[in-house]
């Protein structure tokens, strides 16, 4: 464990902050980019993986909430989801892999969510209510992939099942951000489980209370506020780039 100078600390809090605004408004957790941050910012990467998925569960754990109060949520079309996706998240947390082969992962990791989030289509796309959730099988595999995949790098895994549901005109835009926010909640508990259990060194948990604040208070001002504020296309445009810039820095430094 070393110190960071007060300033980069602060910098750090505002630059978490303004990730979950932004990711919290369209229903994600934010943790592609707060692992690339860290990626970058030269952390060991057993912190990294950790303080991303701690950052998620404070995300979305706000955005639930509101999902829930507004009845977004149906349990039969969500719940294979959720019940493929957190123990193939815990299951993959668990997989050992050096920090070498961990960073060109989460490279390329990026590299694709990037391209999901620019080529989503838009909600003006959606089908009918009587079209959600119609192939179940479908909905399992996506699911408990996605969620091995997660629990690998350190991710919720909304910012590959939203596009992809999306693509597959699976439900209305508001089911999906809800189903997706679920989704990335249930995968971050039990990926940050797996974690827990596979033990965790070089770890500053006054950092990561930092972070955890910032992006709460990020997350609760874009999940009430920014949906006005900004377009869900160009959040998700603007999301893109810089999720393939980041991915494209981590695989330049580590490949």
């Amino acid at each position: 464990m070393y110190l960071r100078p007060v300033s980069e600390i602060i910098l750090f809090f505002f630059v978490f902050l303004s990730i979950a605004l932004v990711y919290s408004s369209v229903g994600f957790g934010g943790g592609s980019s707060y692992l690339a941050v860290l990626a970058l910012s030269g952390l060991p990467f057993g912190e990294v993986r950790l303080t991303a998925m701690a950052c998620n569960i404070a995300v979305v754990l706000g955005n639930t909430t509101l999902f829930r109060r507004s009845d977004w949520w149906d349990g039969r079309k969500y719940l294979p989801f959720v019940a493929a996706g957190m123990p193939m998240a815990f299951l993959g947390a668990l997989i050992p892999l050096r920090e070498q082969y961990f960073f060109i992962l989460l490279g390329g990791t990026l590299l694709l969510a990037a391209l999901l989030l620019w080529f989503q289509p838009g909600a003006k796309q959606e089908p009918p209510e009587k079209a959600a959730g119609k192939n179940r099988t479908i909905d399992w595999i996506s699911g408990g992939s996605i969620g091995l995949l997660s629990g690998m790098v350190g991710i919720g895994g909304g910012i590959f099942l939203s596009p992809l549901l999306f693509f597959l005109r699976w439900d209305k835009a508001k089911h999906i951000a809800a189903t997706a926010s679920l989704y990335i909640l249930a995968n971050s508990v039990a990926g940050l489980a797996g974690q827990l259990v596979s033990g965790v060194s070089n770890f500053d948990a006054s950092r990561l209370f930092i972070l955890i604040a910032a992006v709460t208070l990020g997350g609760q001002i874009g999940a009430r506020s920014s949906l006005r504020w900004f377009s869900p296309l160009w959040v998700r445009r603007i999301t893109a780039l810089l999720v393939c810039w980041a991915g494209s820095e981590v695989l330049w430094k580590y490949l």
